[in-house]
């Protein structure tokens, strides 16, 4: 799920300590080359849905992968409206600014839904940067009551999966402070991705 990489709109947190300009650069660098690693996977189709819906028309989103509008209300309705409305199979969700996402996450993530009805990639900050659903046999209501943007929001996710069978991945952090910024621009290639180029993708496997 992706905003449009628009100067002032995305990563405000961290344009506070690196600068409005740098913020959305780097925004704009993760998204893009998370898109080009799972895009071109023939293996899954890779949907961008973006926000604000207008966006969704804007020429300047990476080819290759479906667009959509992510639809109003918190991100739990956003998220659930995705796994509603996305064709049949199993579905992941996964936040675009966390630049350690490999194609390896994605297909463990579809694998494990092979026998789950959830799954989850934890996040350090207590949240999670994936997703998923089997969809089968029913689509679960996973998100009510979530106290989003918190530690809590994994752990009220999970309240609402009692007695369903849910797997995890790796824990992964998103860059959204100064501290994971700089953790960030030492990886190798970092500073090419930020000359290069954050949201959500939903992806749904091919032939499930």
């Amino acid at each position: 799920m992706a905003k449009a990489p628009m100067l002032g709109r995305v990563k405000t947190r961290l344009g506070r300590e690196v600068g409005l300009v740098e913020a959305t650069r780097c925004y704009r660098a993760m998204l893009w080359a998370l898109v080009r690693r799972l895009g071109s996977d023939p293996r899954w189709q890779t949907w961008l849905a973006v926000a604000p819906d207008s966006a969704a028309a804007h020429a300047a989103w990476p080819p290759g992968v479906g667009v959509l509008g992510q639809g109003g209300g918190d991100l739990g309705c956003r998220m659930q409206r995705l796994f509603d409305r996305m064709p049949p199979g199993p579905v992941l969700i996964v936040g675009s600014d966390i630049p350690d996402i490999a194609r390896r996450d994605i297909a463990e993530g579809f694998r494990a839904l092979g026998a789950n009805d959830a799954v989850f990639g934890p996040a350090c900050d207590g949240g999670y940067w994936l997703v998923g659903q089997r969809r089968r046999p029913r689509i679960v209501r996973m998100f009510e009551g979530v106290r989003w943007s918190g530690p809590h929001a994994l752990e009220d996710t999970l309240a609402n999966l009692e007695g369903l069978r849910v797997a995890r991945l790796r824990m992964l952090e998103d860059v959204d402070d100064m501290e994971s910024y700089r953790r960030w621009r030492r990886q190798p290639l970092a500073r090419f991705r930020c000359s290069s180029s954050r949201g959500m993708i939903s992806t749904k496997l091919h032939g499930m």
